[in-house]
């Protein structure tokens, strides 16, 4: 269930409350009349279960209330009551299969950001990841996967092809070339520094390295783990399941793939950078395949859940792509 806060002018106070008076999934409507002050206009509340939250979203951006004024939306952790148990009941679908259009959009738009602490996290995984190939141990491979921050960006470019939103495509595409170009640099560096140092040789990338030997030999499986990994992901930020979005991060083989072709880069091994990146890229592109197509099933599910449960009018208009 979700919070909602509303602002809006006076002029369109009462046409919002009958809005969401009417809906099923809404409950614990309260209209404060000239409470709000910036913007002026009158502050309405309510919470509205995740099933009927798109739809409650799109009707109020259709009367213009983030024009003149404001919605905000916040998770709902516990709720003691009988109408929202009465709201879930009536809304149509599952809390769990429901998707808040606005809220993906928002979430994943912040995450196309090619911040300092962006740029951080994917050179420290990759840099482990580097140290992780030439000591051929799988923990390490893990902990580097997990500390990994390019699912942010793979998601956000999935939303954005699907919403066709190219300055958020540009934006994840140079999130992930910028971010993986300097972790790839800066693990070419390190392991560099570490082999002036004596603690590691090219020796140990070219020993037998039975645990970590996939990451440069992609094969037929390699796209069928992205494209699988791609699925779980999108599924996982849509439903809210975070839980399953670790064990997404664990199964591909993005950051180890771009660490083990800095490292070969180092060390002057071709053949193996080359198998290196071309895994980078298969995961990449199933990841973005298959979330895209999740999506879009997404959309179409819904929207044939909404054409047998509102009016004719909404029934006949085809799924929107949400704004934000």
């Amino acid at each position: 269930m979700l919070h909602l806060r509303i602002i809006t002018p006076a002029d369109r106070s009462e046409a919002v409350a009958d809005l969401l008076a009417a809906d099923p999934g809404v409950a614990h409507l309260a209209v404060l009349p000239g409470a709000a002050r910036q913007p002026v206009g009158d502050l309405i509340l309510c919470d509205v279960v995740r099933e009927s939250a798109d739809h409650v979203l799109h009707r109020l951006q259709e009367l213009g209330v983030e024009a003149r004024g404001g919605v905000s939306a916040d998770d709902v952790e516990l709720t003691l009551s009988s109408a929202a148990e009465r709201a879930a009941r009536e809304a149509p679908g599952h809390a769990d299969d429901a998707v808040v259009w606005d809220e993906i959009a928002a979430k994943t738009g912040e995450q196309t950001e090619l911040s300092g602490t962006y740029l951080v996290l994917i050179v420290v995984a990759t840099m482990l990841s580097g140290i992780a190939v030439l000591l051929d141990q799988p923990i390490l491979i893990v902990g580097a996967m997990v500390v990994g921050p390019e699912f942010g960006p793979l998601a956000a470019l999935c939303v954005a092809l699907l919403r066709r939103k190219p300055k958020i495509i540009v934006r994840s595409v140079q999130a992930l070339v910028v971010g993986f170009l300097t972790a790839i640099v800066a693990t070419i560096l390190s392991t560099w520094a570490l082999t002036a140092a004596g603690l590691v040789d090219r020796g140990m990338l070219l020993a037998e390295r039975p645990v970590t030997d996939f990451i440069w030999r992609p094969d037929a499986l390699s796209w069928v783990v992205g494209l699988l990994a791609g699925i779980a992901g999108m599924l996982s930020l849509t439903s809210k399941k975070s839980g399953s979005l670790v064990g997404v991060l664990i199964s591909v083989t993005t950051v180890p793939a771009a660490a083990n072709a800095a490292v070969a880069l180092a060390y002057g091994v071709w053949h193996e950078a080359g198998g290196s990146m071309l895994q980078l890229l298969i995961n990449v592109c199933a990841i973005v395949v298959s979330g895209l197509l999740t999506l879009a099933v997404q959309q179409l599910w819904w929207w044939h859940v909404a054409r047998r449960t509102t009016d004719p009018v909404t029934a006949s208009r085809p799924p929107r792509r949400a704004v934000g």
